[in-house]
């Protein structure tokens, strides 16, 4: 399935990989894989997830379309996927402290630096802004309050002030607004947002119900969810999600099919 909106193309890939394509065809991609969401093997991986039939399920893909291609944090940073979506020509936003050795930490994976892949990268840092390929993109915070409902008095929060953040892409004029795994937070409150692209997975950021609550505040023009239902961890009740938002009188898409075209 693929949902349109003031001009953009925007489909969600699974996991945290939304790819958004302007007019032009200039193409923005958030987070790209893993959980095999772009190899083809997640629904291998997960069967009981792919037969609730409430998460994109594809073909190993590889399109390389990718101008500008941003990552919030370590957890969601892999080389390969990268790879996989980039052009040639692509430039790479990293949040300033993504690293190879943070990933293996934290995820056990080995991945290389973001330095070290073979594009244009770009490293930010809270409040920082590029111009890139005609596409603004915005770092905003991400974090877990540390007295929110993701912290627990034995342990730190998954996702502490300054560990990654989020990303407002603007693209003709449309302003996008990627949380990231987040609260929220109260620097997301004033945020100007035409496509809100929220996490609503029930662990480790807001949940559906928060997020409904932000996109009522927000006011956007669509509120597109992802990051849920790729695993148990993070199943939500997306048709809920949606009935609550609508009721705020906010335009709300599902966009839980894999489009037929990539």
């Amino acid at each position: 399935m693929t949902v349109r909106y003031d001009g953009l193309r925007l489909d969600w890939l699974g996991y945290a990989t939304a790819r958004i394509e302007s007019r032009d065809g200039t193409v923005v991609y958030t987070d790209p894989g893993r959980y095999g969401v772009l190899d083809g093997s997640w629904s291998e991986q997960y069967p009981e997830r792919a037969s609730a039939d409430d998460h994109p399920s594809g073909p190993a893909i590889a399109p390389q379309d990718g101008d500008v291609i941003v990552v919030t944090h370590d957890h969601h940073y892999s080389d390969d996927a990268i790879d996989r979506v980039a052009s040639n020509d692509a430039t790479v936003v990293v949040y300033e402290a993504v690293s190879a050795a943070g990933v293996a930490a934290n995820s056990d994976r080995d991945v290389v630096e973001p330095e070290e892949l073979p594009y244009d990268v770009e490293r930010v840092g809270y409040g920082d802004t590029l111009e890139i390929a005609g596409v603004t993109v915005e770092a905003v915070p991400a974090y877990n309050l540390p007295d929110g409902p993701e912290a627990d008095e034995s342990v730190d929060v998954l996702h502490p002030y300054e560990f990654g953040c989020g990303y407002v892409v603007t693209l003709d004029g449309t302003r996008c607004f990627w949380t990231g795994d987040s609260d929220v937070v109260p620097e997301q409150r004033s945020l100007d947002v035409d496509v809100f692209l929220p996490s609503i997975a029930r662990s480790f950021t807001m949940d559906r119900h928060e997020a409904a609550e932000l996109a009522g505040e927000l006011t956007p023009g669509l509120v597109l969810p992802i990051h849920y239902n790729t695993f148990d961890a993070l199943r939500s009740e997306s048709a809920a999600f949606a009935g609550d938002v609508a009721k705020r009188s906010v335009p709300v898409a599902l966009d839980e099919g894999w489009p037929a075209d990539l």
